[in-house]
């Protein structure tokens, strides 16, 4: 049963960093964090990318380019 669900996992496509857009849970992982915390103060700091909301009917969740993402989380690293 773990070596099926490895092999499931591994089935699973993942798109280039360069061209995915994520969604707060895969920012939270990203940056270490809770969903709220990420929903509540990092994804509201104006310094932070713009989300893109596809159209449909309902009000879409906001999605962010990941390489801007963590474009922005690297201009934090502090200088040694």
């Amino acid at each position: 049963m773990v070596r099926a669900l490895i092999a499931a996992i591994e089935k699973v496509q993942r798109l280039p960093v360069e061209i995915d857009l994520w969604d707060i849970g895969m920012i939270a992982t990203y940056l270490k964090r809770s969903h709220a915390t990420v929903r509540d103060t990092v994804v509201v700091q104006p310094s932070f990318p713009r989300p893109i909301r596809l159209p449909g009917r309902i009000r879409a969740n906001a999605l962010y380019k990941a390489r801007e993402v963590i474009a922005w989380a690297e201009s934090y690293q502090t200088k040694r």
